[in-house]
């Protein structure tokens, strides 16, 4: 399984962190082999919101061909929802079986299409932006899993989300232990 996070600048460090940690545990627990994780993002270097430097493993590449691309949130995203260079490099996950928005990357996600029609979730204080893109409605939850587009809530719900990609993927076995190894007590929690 090949999972693409996007990178840029004004990132928020735990959107990216909490899933990538999460998915990235299926490998150390013998789940997934096969999994691979790549940062892209369309400049050498990306910055997020308090100044961290990333430096992205697939600078400047398409997303496409990739099985899982995960969209992180952050500030970032207003300026990003505008810049029609940045979409239609977003555009080209179109064929990812999976996409994920978390916190206020769902605005990116609306901004590309990929939410026209769509139930899905961000951060409270974005909802009625994320209802510009042609959204279907905006719900109060932490998730929100259309099938081939999963959304999450505020910027600690990106743990939820991952945990919640695990059990997806792999079954409840998968993400309980997963949620063992972060030491996370609200696994119960997680829901739909």
């Amino acid at each position: 399984m090949r999972i693409a996070f996007v990178l840029f600048d004004r990132i928020n460090l735990l959107d990216f962190a909490g899933t990538y940690d999460a998915l990235m545990r299926l490998k150390k627990l013998d789940f997934a082999s096969n999994l691979t994780c790549k940062t892209c993002a369309l400049k050498e270097e990306v910055y997020d919101n308090n100044g961290l430097r990333f430096i992205p493993s697939n600078p400047h590449e398409s997303l496409d061909g990739y099985d899982m691309v995960v969209v992180p949130g952050g500030i970032g995203t207003r300026a990003l929802a505008q810049d029609e260079i940045f979409l239609a490099w977003l555009r080209s996950s179109k064929s990812a079986p999976i996409k994920v928005g978390v916190c206020t990357g769902s605005l990116l996600l609306g901004a590309a299409g990929f939410l026209k029609d769509k139930l899905a979730t961000t951060h409270p204080n974005a909802k009625d932006l994320l209802l510009t893109y042609g959204v279907k409605d905006v719900l109060d939850r932490r998730i929100v899993d259309e099938g081939d587009i999963l959304t999450s809530a505020g910027v600690s719900a990106s743990i939820d989300i991952g945990i919640y990609l695990c059990k997806r993927l792999f079954g409840d076995e998968a993400a309980k232990e997963v949620a063992a190894s972060m030491d996370y007590p609200f696994f119960d929690s997680i829901q739909l």
